[in-house]
């Protein structure tokens, strides 16, 4: 039978909330033992992925299936053997367990004693609707693409921790991303695959009336019905619209069912179905934010389409922007001027329709609010659109802010550029999220299990410099074996089902030594985040990787979007090099980067690389990640590692002298990179007391677990949206066009 969606515990704390729904999708767990039949509900709330005892409370189920299904417990509960099921209910010890999650997580439910709850008491009726074109929460949800999309997933689960009352907006991706193989000849074939959404938390949603659309959106002169999907994150819900209904067109059934696929006018189309069909689903289900967040250009026509919701109204066109301007946020996430989309014109009026009419503007002026000056032509630019109808946007982090205000200073051209009001807020990882099991269970020993608490002080994380570096180092020997686990049984699983040829055994990393100092880089390729940097002198890579007494060895792993040929082209000239036996099996690339993968490469290796071509890095926050886990960086100065780097907690590139060249700018961190490795990382690392420590190469990797924890986690993230951005708008204090902080 369907399931209620009315508001029940998940939505507590709001005082504005959804009308109730019908849920158009029955329950696909099986009926389960009376006294364990939360596990259900437990399921059903992605919070379990970031709570270590409801993890180990399914992972106790049947631990071999939990390693199978990928840490799903929607599939774990599918599969699971009734009879283990019945065994459980009667289990003094798993009901204990259970018993306490179950507390648990109706105390994750409540807005009763947050963070937000303190600081702003009374103001949970205007939630913040936060617009993102992916959402990475989880590896069972593939509806992300790569860093946007997890950096809004842990935006939410920050903001679900803090007790933030908002709510995400994005698409249902039917078809996801797309899953990556790789060639024999290490050409990456781009393979579509729907992904089941039985085995997801994400239910359907029907309106009052049993209909599957909830909004309607006009475009390119066809009427587009809107359906909703939605799934919870701890405090927070997430609804994704969708077109795949009976009702639409054919060639509209279509239109969100692929991530970031097909061309410009497609693109076009999902961006308009977001912001536009975002907005309309919000006020169906009776949301009134007070806060409206465009996470990238992606998200802009949100804008638009409030500007035009005041216009119907009755609302001057100028001060329908001026009311929009005071109450939205939004955030830019790239220097790179390709990663920033524009349309034709053309396409855009056709897409929206004559959209000015009711606004009472005329078409160049509707036109005009997303025209750069003097770039694209005359195109219709979402960033400019967010930047235009945005009372306060910002990069994500210092250094980018700084790049932001000069790129975008031709909007402001009476202004020099740091006058620019383009701020900056550092983007920031979840750390229950991120962080290994152990190295949480070694704080919880040696700091308390208060550590990570909201009330807790920055200043307790002085406390890490105390840690033993004995047990740091026997963590990490634990995490890397872990890692190594998942090397062997990936490559035995993709050696039965897909590769045909010996090779790719070798290339999954077969023959790497769990002893020997592992370096990670993993990433989209694209080509200014330079993954083949480190191959650029062959010879001297070859005396590192085969030294006799201190080898290295390096994992990589990520993709190259779809149409981003030169991004293909570095993959492969990467992935050759796994073959090559020049390198003695020291190099392995691992297919498929994804959320799961991501979490055993952040723990389990040695060294954290990084390399953007400076300063086209906005943030970069693989190396967050890593430093959580207690894994130092190596990197350019740039993103987050400007502010982030401080002399103890990793290593850094020198800056390239000016007026150079490209070429000889790589070339000069190519050498500087090779005699960072020989010279001091590499004899560090092997450098060992006689207990077999290696007292100094962990003394840094504390000093990066210290700063990551006290300066770069997604709660210090969200805690400065919140005060900066979000509570000026739930509160109507007038806006200020003010030069940013810094």
């Amino acid at each position: 039978a369907p399931r209620c969606f009315a508001p029940g515990p998940e939505w507590v704390g709001f005082s504005t909330m959804p009308s109730p729904q019908s849920a158009a999708t029955p329950d696909t767990i099986p009926a389960l033992p009376e006294r364990i039949a939360g596990l259900t509900e437990l399921a059903r709330n992605l919070s379990w992925s970031w709570h270590r005892e409801a993890r180990a409370l399914f992972r106790r189920i049947d631990e071999l299936l939990w390693h199978q299904t990928r840490h799903n417990p929607i599939r774990l509960l599918q599969e699971a053997e009734p009879a283990r099921l019945a065994r459980l209910a009667t289990d003094p010890g798993f009901l204990a367990a259970y018993d306490a999650t179950r507390v648990w997580l109706r105390q994750e439910q409540s807005a009763e004693g947050t963070w937000f709850e303190h600081t702003a008491p009374g103001l949970r009726s205007s939630p913040v609707a936060y617009f993102c074109a992916e959402f990475g929460l989880h590896n069972s949800v593939p509806i992300y693409s790569g860093g946007l999309g997890v950096l809004a997933g842990d935006h939410c689960k920050a903001a679900s921790d803090l007790g933030v009352p908002l709510v995400g907006l994005g698409l249902f991706y039917r078809e996801g991303y797309f899953d990556q193989r790789i060639r024999p000849d290490g050409w990456q074939e781009d393979t579509e695959e729907s992904f089941d959404p039985s085995i997801t938390p994400l239910v359907q949603l029907s309106g009052p009336d049993g209909a599957l659309h909830l909004a309607e959106v006009k475009t390119f002169g066809r009427t587009v019905q809107v359906g909703v999907w939605t799934m919870q994150a701890g405090r927070i819900p997430i609804l994704l619209l969708d077109t795949d209904l009976e009702s639409n067109h054919p060639d509209d059934r279509r239109l969100v069912s692929k991530l970031y696929g097909g061309g410009e006018d497609l693109r076009l189309r999902q961006e308009w179905i977001l912001g536009a069909g975002g907005v309309r689903v919000l006020r169906a289900l009776g949301y009134t934010p007070g806060a409206w967040h465009a996470n990238e250009g992606h998200a802009g026509f949100m804008l638009l389409e409030r500007v035009l919701e005041y216009t119907r109204a009755g609302v001057d066109f100028d001060e329908a922007i001026s009311r929009v301007r005071a109450s939205s946020v939004f955030t830019t996430h790239t220097p790179v001027l390709a990663g920033h989309d524009t349309f034709d014109q053309e396409q855009v009026t056709e897409c929206t329709g004559p959209v000015w009419t009711e606004m009472g503007v005329s078409r160049e002026r509707f036109l005009a609010q997303a025209a750069h000056p003097t770039l694209n032509g005359g195109r219709f630019d979402m960033t400019v659109l967010g930047m235009r109808l945005a009372g306060r946007v910002n990069g994500v982090s210092a250094r980018h802010g700084e790049v932001a205000r000069t790129m975008w200073n031709d909007l402001w051209p009476e202004r020099e550029p740091a006058q620019v009001p383009v701020g900056s807020i550092t983007n920031g990882v979840h750390l229950a999220t991120w962080m290994a099991n152990p190295v949480m269970d070694l704080l919880d020993r040696h700091l308390g299990t208060t550590w990570s608490n909201w009330q807790a002080s920055s200043a307790a994380w002085g406390g890490v410099e105390q840690l033993d570096l004995t047990e740091l180092w026997q963590a990490h020997r634990q995490l890397k074996e872990h890692l190594w686990q998942y090397l062997r049984e990936d490559a035995r699983r993709r050696f039965a089902d897909d590769w045909k040829v010996a090779a790719q055994v070798v290339a999954a990393g077969t023959l790497l030594d769990p002893t020997v100092l592992t370096i990670g880089f993993a990433r989209r390729f694209a080509t200014y985040k330079r993954a083949n940097l480190i191959f650029s002198d062959p010879e001297r890579l070859h005396r590192l990787l085969v030294a006799h007494r201190r080898p290295v060895q390096i994992i990589i792993a990520g993709k190259a979007h779809p149409a981003d040929n030169p991004g293909k082209e570095v993959l492969q000239q990467v992935y050759r090099f796994t073959h090559n036996p020049f390198y003695e099996g020291r190099v392995a690339f691992l297919e498929d980067y994804g959320m799961h993968l991501a979490h055993r490469l952040v723990e389990g290796v040695d060294l954290w690389l990084n390399l953007p071509r400076v300063p086209l890095e906005a943030s970069g926050t693989s190396g967050m990640k890593a430093a959580l886990n207690g894994v130092p960086q190596l990197s350019t100065m740039d993103g987050w590692w400007e502010e982030g780097y401080d002399g103890s907690n990793g290593w850094c590139l020198p800056r390239p002298a000016p007026g150079l060249t490209a070429e000889e700018a790589d070339a000069a961190d190519a050498d500087a990179l090779y005699r960072l490795l020989e010279e001091g990382i590499v004899p560090m690392y092997y450098d060992r007391d006689d207990d077999g420590l290696p007292i100094r190469w962990v003394e840094r990797m504390r000093n990066a677990l210290r700063v990551a924890g006290e300066r770069f986690t997604a709660d210090r993230m969200v805690k400065e949206y919140v005060t900066n951005c979000y509570l000026p708008a739930m509160r109507n204090d007038p806006f200020e066009d003010v030069p940013p902080r810094g």
